[in-house]
């Protein structure tokens, strides 16, 4: 089929990289969005604009807010059904539900703090399994006062969902896509390096003045060997951090006896009660345990705040309670736990000191989810991810651009199709973000289900984006650029400029207040680089016109610059 090596990988590289490019492109953009996605909640939740907050006392604020939970309606409607064996008894249309676990999760950069609880379900069909309905919170832990549950966090909640899950939830299909992209984006960065022998000359070759096919593929070129390093390590541990996830339908049925075996060991090793004794007892202070905590790391010369803390087995002689400290300060992502007797608050087991394997899997695992102080190191994530979205759409452009007059010929559609498809993934999943945080803030704060509209905003935006693209897509079919890549860069140039206006507007939190007077750099940072993400699209607006303007639509010069892009391609 092919006459060497090296042309089966250039098959494999377009191919691949085609398919599987408008699953990564979401990935990598919203990925470097990811990297601040609790600055891009303070931006969309104006009440939580405040400094970030060590976790509170659990005893006065974090209890009595736990205790307030109530399971999810959907988690319920859902999971209550699939749990509850009807041949112990009937099933009423809602039971009280008695709280089996108490969470609650904080950072460095949150003002606010999650917390949720496990419902134990009665009668449940396997008493022994993990039987829990759900309901979390999100409270100021200044008062303990609960955060509206119908807003959305835009960054930590959409955003981020958006890069591992595409936000797809059904039997978790988004999650498996992602996986699948990222398998096969290996294969791709492999075969990239093979295509590409003169990798040292294509690090330094760029010649933005070159026609269009030309100048995308010395871009694409440029990108991918700048951050190749970068795409490989986030693809592989990407794929390490899932692994278990991917492998869940083996270890959750085939092995679900072995897995649950283990646990009861485990269990047995480290001191810690696997199941409820039924026998009730009161909690102790977890204040006074959380104290005795920060002693024990602080005698280990670690001293920190506590990231993470939960209560097992709530109300139950068995109870303990693992805290865990936030680990901020490295790289790595290590808890550090201890944990305590529920009932005396006296200490049963303290985590071991980590094996090599341990060691590697933490140090890769918190590289890649950065949960560390280090802003400049967050930055070059963001550009190594910028670079990967760069590489993608470059490739789709010169995708097209190497094959549109051959199909302007024929009469295909296959480069108007590709390049509608590529203006919707590229600057239409720009617009959607940013056509988002315009809906934040146009929408009234008290509406309700207001993040359910800003979802819709989201999807409704794109799509209007997507039928654009098409719409506009005609001039592709006669060998020409389409005009939609610069409309739509003007449209996102638009949308980032309102979007800073109306947060001024409407919150007060304008650039002079957020940089100059009363500084607050998570709403400020998200503003200017709206500003600067429409700098940048006025810019390539401006560019595409040029290169419409200077198009040659006549047969003759189709023909030569078909010829001579052919020529200067030949390498590839």
């Amino acid at each position: 089929m092919f006459q060497n090596f090296r042309q089966s990988m250039t098959w494999l590289h377009t191919w691949f990289g085609l398919v599987i490019g408008f699953v990564l492109i979401v990935v990598f953009f919203f990925g470097s969005l990811s990297v601040f996605d609790r600055e891009f909640d303070r931006w969309a939740l104006p009440d939580t604009r405040f400094d970030p907050q060590p976790m509170p006392s659990f005893d006065q604020v974090l209890l009595p807010a736990l205790q307030k939970i109530e399971p999810d309606e959907a988690d319920y409607a859902a999971n209550m059904p699939l749990l509850h064996d009807p041949a112990k008894g009937p099933l009423t249309p809602r039971i009280e539900l008695p709280a089996d676990e108490y969470w609650a999760y904080t950072t460095h950069r949150d003002p606010v703090l999650s917390m949720g609880v496990g419902f134990k379900v009665p009668l449940a069909k396997d008493p022994d399994g993990h039987n829990h309905i759900h309901g979390n919170a999100t409270i100021d832990p200044r008062s303990g006062a609960a955060v509206r549950a119908d807003q959305l966090k835009i960054g930590s909640e959409w955003f981020y969902p958006m890069h591992y899950s595409l936000n797809w939830p059904w039997m978790n299909l988004g999650i498996f896509i992602v996986g699948l992209a990222a398998l096969v984006m290996l294969a791709a960065l492999v075969s990239g390096v093979v295509m590409h022998r003169k990798v040292f000359r294509e690090f330094f070759t760029f010649r933005p003045k070159k026609h269009t096919q030309r100048s995308a593929l010395d871009l694409h070129n440029l990108t991918g060997v700048v951050a190749l390093p970068f795409h490989f390590f986030f693809a592989f541990t990407g794929l390490v951090i899932f692994g278990a996830f991917y492998f869940l339908p083996v270890s959750q049925f085939q092995l679900k006896g072995l897995h649950d075996q283990h646990e009861v060991v485990e269990a047995a090793e480290t001191g810690l009660p696997h199941q409820a004794a039924g026998v009730p007892a009161p909690l102790a202070s977890v204040d006074a345990m959380v104290a005795q905590a920060k002693q024990r790391w602080a005698g280990r010369d670690m001293a920190g705040e506590v990231g993470f803390l939960m209560v097992h087995h709530v109300g139950d002689t068995n109870s303990y309670v693992s805290v865990y400290r936030a680990g901020s300060d490295r790289v790595a992502l290590v808890g550090e736990g201890i944990h305590f007797k529920g009932s005396t608050g006296e200490p049963l087991f303290e985590d071991p000191p980590r094996s090599p394997v341990s060691e590697v899997n933490e140090f890769l695992t918190g590289l890649h989810l950065q949960h560390f102080e280090h802003w400049l190191l967050r930055w070059l994530y963001v550009l190594g991810g910028l670079l990967g979205c760069v590489c993608i759409a470059t490739g789709f452009v010169f995708f097209v651009e190497k094959r549109k007059r051959q199909h302007a010929k024929a009469g295909v559609q296959g480069s108007r199709v590709v390049d509608a498809l590529a203006v919707t993934t590229v600057t239409g999943m720009v617009i959607a973000a940013t056509g988002m945080l315009v809906a934040n803030r146009l929408l009234p704060a008290d509406l309700a289900g207001k993040g359910d509209w800003e979802k819709a905003a989201f999807f409704g935006v794109w799509a209007l984006a997507m039928l654009h693209a098409f719409v506009r897509s005609a001039p592709v079919a006669q060998a020409r650029l389409n005009p939609a890549w610069r409309e739509q860069c003007w449209t996102i140039a638009a949308l980032a400029v309102a979007a800073v206006l109306l947060n001024g507007l409407t919150t007060g939190d304008h650039l002079v207040k957020t940089v100059f007077t009363d500084t607050y750099w998570a709403v400020a940072g998200v503003d200017l680089s709206l500003l600067v993400s429409a700098g940048i699209a006025v810019a390539v607006a401006r560019l595409l016109a040029r290169r419409e303007q200077a198009q040659c639509p006549t047969p003759a010069q189709a023909d030569t610059n078909s010829s001579d892009s052919a020529a200067e391609v030949a390498h590839v």
